[in-house]
């Protein structure tokens, strides 16, 4: 859960800050491209999207493999309801280590997790960036600043006080959507609290106990309320930073409590 965290949180807000950006853009194909990721993905239940775009995805890969390693192949691969393809098209291949296995299926639940909430974040940045005051463009340009200048040093700078809020409400969601990945058939936190506290498991058969899967899924509990409170505190600290001295109401707040 932690790694999947720590990996998925960037890549996300790498997907929305791209997102926003095209979202934004004068250029009219970019712009419909932008809007258009942050509306489908926006619109489609984060479950529905995990099992359909999983699949999806581990097929076209799949079938490209199939196409360059397999050209004589003359069967159909679609047959019926089975995705059928060459041996060494497969991926990973059947005789690859388990941790080849493993680390496919996480690579493809970061991709999922983070084109998911990246969608949402991107929501948040477009937001963040229509928020920062015009005024501060017009000042920036009226200095001589290009567009690519008025968008990295003065516009990126000061649309993160706006996002926080959002993005800190996202980065709570993305904790709780975590066991999610069970879906795609990655043991998580949520998997092994299920798995150890059963009465009998293929895994620990030389240890029978009772069911104790309502202390493992308390134990859950208490950790993911104290992981979402050190969040809070962290998150807090840091919007404190971000308004310092801003023309916002938390910068506000500030002023009137140092005087």
């Amino acid at each position: 859960m932690l790694l999947l965290l720590a990996v998925t949180a960037p890549v996300a807000l790498g997907f929305g800050f791209i997102g926003a950006s095209a979202a934004r853009s004068k250029f009219l194909p970019l712009r419909l491209l932008g809007k258009t990721y942050i509306a489908i993905v926006r619109g489609v239940p984060d479950i529905a999207f995990f099992l359909f775009f999983v699949i999806a995805l581990d097929q076209v890969i799949e079938w490209i493999r199939h196409k360059v390693k397999c050209p004589d192949w003359d069967e159909p691969i679609r047959q019926g309801s089975d995705f059928i393809v060459c041996s060494i098209a497969k991926m990973p291949l059947g005789n690859s280590a388990q941790w080849m296995h493993e680390v496919y299926g996480f690579a493809l639940a970061v991709l999922t997790f983070a084109i998911v909430f990246g969608a949402f974040a991107a929501n948040v940045l477009f937001g963040a960036m229509r928020a920062v005051p015009r005024a501060q463009l017009e000042t920036a340009e009226a200095y001589g600043m290009s567009p690519r200048q008025t968008f990295w040093r003065i516009l990126v700078p000061q649309m993160w006080v706006y996002a926080l809020p959002g993005l800190s409400n996202l980065w709570m969601v993305l904790i709780k959507a975590t066991p999610l990945l069970f879906l795609l058939g990655v043991e998580d936190i949520v998997y092994w609290a299920r798995d150890l506290g059963s009465t009998k498991t293929p895994r620990f058969t030389d240890y029978p106990h009772g069911d104790w899967r309502m202390w493992y899924f308390l134990a859950l509990l208490v950790f993911y309320l104290a992981f979402t409170r050190v969040s809070e505190v962290v998150l807090d600290k840091l919007m404190a930073r971000l308004t310092r001295g801003q023309a916002t109401t938390g910068g506000e707040a500030q002023r009137k409590a140092a005087v």
